[in-house]
């Protein structure tokens, strides 16, 4: 591993990257983690690196910021896969990426199954409309169908997904049969019985053996409500099944041995907890984890200087400069008043001159004294500076120098201390789960903004602990 990156321990097994999207049985690979912990990027130079080794791929990302657009040059991402430029396509492989456009794909699924006339009754619905622009848990199953398509599809040999970021761990896994379910359940059929019943007789059914249910329901939900509702699961009768097939198909598909877990986290303890949960979810769910992605991981060229060290170093050069700046300050304030003694026994001396008012010659003014030699107001010797200008004086180099130091010094301590900390949370990790590969990330200078940037962040997901630099 490179001087700047800590080291894993032996016993933490490392997670070859590149043997994994090097692998053509690998056709789905899915980043997860909490949020701010660099899902999107590890998704994107994941991506960039499998096209550049030969594979073609495509990079779904969940993420409303559009950081994955504007690092990969493209100026805008949507629903649909759009080719990544700029990248090396030598070995034969090539990069897509696309930003899931919830309401679409809910829109393409309606207008997939269901003839012209009744598509547009559903999409014009106004409770189809909120349905599919916000319902709870919609992001995360447009999601897990798009994933679905583009399998379906068998145009690329390489998927990467960038799952939402969301409060819950692993939400984007219930979401599909939370979705299905409510769609399927109970509710929706009780509201569909009426229109499936039809005409007068529907009518007296719902005024008759529903009028207690809906008048609630009519309180709760409003009366205009309650109708685009049903209107709505009238028109989505046929379709209703389609949703739990297919999220089972998408949830089995996720199961897969060619689906490949990621789970992304940063060196930092709120961080890592979020990771053992997902860890302990995935192997409850039967979900293939590839291993852990530790992201932003601090190191320092100069760890075999330790903190202590470094802050007790920083101490003696400030103890140093302490001493050599009182002893200068007592020789300066000898000198000055031995020069100030000699000027008033000289003779000839402007003190033993008769001061006329006004005169600059005799180094009187109006305002005070004025040094002849030097031409600055407000001196208090005839010449060179006080007793206190000379302290201030006295090897400015060598103290600004020190102080550097002592600075630098300090700054490393600070820096040993991260790595410490990291270190610690990293194994108790591994401790509780030694099981589970893991690679780290070196954090980079700045931030991640160009595919240069996602070349750099998939050198370093792929670099070997074993590697050194000369």
């Amino acid at each position: 591993m490179t001087s700047d990156n800590t080291t894993l321990d032996a016993s933490a097994p490392w997670l070859e990257v590149d043997a994994l999207i090097d692998d053509p049985h690998t056709r789905i690979v899915v980043c997860c983690g909490s949020g701010g912990v660099g899902k999107t990027t590890t998704a994107a130079a994941l991506g960039v690196r499998a096209a550049e080794r030969g594979r073609k791929v495509v990079v779904l990302t969940i993420d409303p910021a559009r950081r994955l657009a504007q690092s990969m040059g493209i100026s805008e991402l949507d629903n649909v896969p759009r080719q990544v430029k700029d990248v090396d396509e030598s070995a034969g492989g090539e990069l897509h990426a696309m930003m899931l456009d919830m309401k679409r794909t809910f829109d393409e699924i309606v207008e997939g199954h269901a003839d012209a006339d009744r598509a547009r009754a559903i999409l014009e619905n106004p409770f189809y409309q909120s349905l599919s622009a916000g319902f709870a848990g919609t992001q995360e199953y447009m999601a897990m169908e798009k994933l679905g398509q583009l399998r379906a599809n068998d145009d690329w040999d390489l998927i990467v997904v960038d799952t939402p970021p969301s409060r819950s761990a692993l939400d984007f896994l219930d979401a599909p049969k939370r979705l299905g379910s409510f769609l399927d359940g109970k509710f929706i059929r009780v509201l569909m019985a009426p229109a499936k019943v039809g005409g007068r007789a529907g009518m007296k059914f719902l005024n008759v053996g529903m009028s207690m249910m809906t008048g609630t329901l009519s309180k709760l939900m409003g009366g205009q409500l309650l109708r685009d509702v049903q209107t709505f699961a009238a028109a989505m009768d046929t379709m209703f099944g389609g949703f739990r097939t297919r999220a089972d198909a998408t949830y089995r598909l996720l199961q897969a041995p060619g689906t490949a877990f990621l789970v992304v986290a940063a060196p930092e303890r709120d961080a890592l907890r979020e990771a053992a949960y997902f860890v302990e979810r995935l192997a409850a769910e039967q979900m293939p984890l590839a291993g852990l992605v530790l992201n932003r991981v601090h190191g320092s060229g100069a760890a075999q200087l330790s903190a202590e060290r470094a802050l007790a170093a920083a101490e003696a050069l400030t103890d140093r400069m302490a001493e050599d700046t009182h002893a200068d300050t007592d020789t300066a304030s000898d000198t000055g008043v031995a020069a100030g003694t000699a000027a008033e026994t000289a003779p000839g001396s402007a003190m033993d001159a008769d001061p006329a008012p006004g005169r600059a010659e005799n180094n009187l003014e109006a305002t005070g004294i004025v040094d002849l030699d030097g031409g600055k107001a407000g001196s208090r010797t005839a010449g060179g500076l006080s007793p206190a200008a000379a302290a201030e004086h006295v090897t400015p180099t060598s103290a600004s120098a020190e102080q550097l130091a002592a600075g630098l010094l300090r700054l490393h301590a600070e820096r040993m201390q991260v790595l410490a900390r990291e270190r610690r949370t990293r194994d108790r990790f591994t401790a509780l789960h030694p099981e589970v590969p893991v690679t780290e990330v070196a954090a980079l200078p700045g931030d991640v903004h160009d595919l240069a940037g996602l070349r750099a962040i998939g050198d370093r997901l792929a670099l070997n602990p074993t590697d050194t630099d000369d």
